[in-house]
């Protein structure tokens, strides 16, 4: 079941082009990581998404419904959670919780009570006195004690120390689990890994790969730790092989991943002693789209998260 679809959805101001044909689409009980460098049309996406913002053209639908005519009908139905939080600065942050919990309708005081103790937020504070991770952790506890059928996170854990990320991510894992969907938008690749079912990446308004992790497996490569009995030679005019750099008695190299059978049939002519292979991950993916000076680089994509 679809909770959330946009087709060839654009967004324009004046002459410059935001978001360029978006397509999104996030199903019940999925966690959909929404990803790439700083200014490509994540938060416009998701401005649009809230009804904050009006498409120039295409369609953002939320359970059906019309993302800009329908937005107040929708926000009974959603938490959302921005990168940076602002709060009133003279109610305290239990204050807050409540306010935003009861706007939702909702009253799961023993939800709100775990998640006070597990984000470690004294709520007795004044929010002028809170630091950026502190108001983050007010927004994410009125976010997960409410009731959402669908949770839109912009940079959520900005601000959060490691141990409270970790916090998140169980937070995150409990909605999944409650067939709760999620939107997160997020630049912590490790992060996306570990939570997302399917993956889209933008940059510069469009969306340049989208797919579940094991899709995009294809795109990245395997890197491999190899020692031989015997020289293995030209090894550098291997098709699918990449980075080769001799350390000690071994050879470390990337392996483009549909290429790694045939790799292996090769070198093993000459005696393997050892061999040790890493996974392919999100980051390499990255790695070999992105460039450090945010230009395109041979796949076409470019920018840095």
């Amino acid at each position: 079941m679809t909770i959330l679809r946009t087709i060839d959805l654009t967004k324009k101001f004046g002459k410059f082009t935001a978001l360029d044909g978006v397509n999104i689409e996030v199903n019940k009980g999925e966690v959909y990581g929404f990803i790439g460098p700083n200014g490509a049309g994540k938060s416009t996406t998701i401005r649009v998404l809230l009804g904050i913002l009006k498409a120039t053209e295409g369609e953002a639908k939320i359970f059906g419904m019309d993302a800009w005519r329908n937005a107040v009908e929708i926000h009974r139905r959603i938490a959302y959670v921005p990168g940076d939080v602002n709060l009133w600065p003279n109610l305290t942050g239990g204050e807050v919780i409540d306010l935003f919990v009861k706007l939702r309708g909702a009253n799961h005081i023993s939800k709100r009570e775990e998640l006070i103790e597990k984000f470690d937020l004294d709520p007795s504070k004044k929010c002028r006195t809170y630091s950026k991770g502190n108001r983050q952790k007010v927004a994410l506890i009125a976010a997960f004690s409410s009731d959402a059928d669908l949770y839109i996170l912009d940079e959520p854990t900005s601000g959060l120390d490691p141990l409270m990320e970790l916090v998140f991510q169980e937070c995150i894992l409990d909605a999944k689990k409650a067939g709760k969907s999620v939107l997160l938008s997020s630049h912590i690749l490790s992060e996306v890994e570990k939570l997302c079912d399917k993956v889209g990446i933008i940059r510069e308004g469009k969306v340049i790969e989208t797919g579940t992790l094991q899709q995009l497996r294809h795109l990245t490569r395997t890197s491999l730790l190899i020692e031989t009995k015997e020289p293995i030679p030209a090894l550098n005019d291997v098709k699918g092989v990449h980075e080769i750099v001799k350390q000690d008695h071994a050879l470390t190299f990337q392996v483009d991943s549909e290429e790694l059978d045939a790799i292996i049939r090769y070198v093993s002519q000459f005696g393997i002693v050892r061999l040790e292979s890493s996974p392919p991950k999100l980051e390499d993916l990255f790695m070999r789209h992105y460039d450090g000076g945010g230009q395109a680089v041979n796949s076409g994509v470019g920018g840095v998260l």
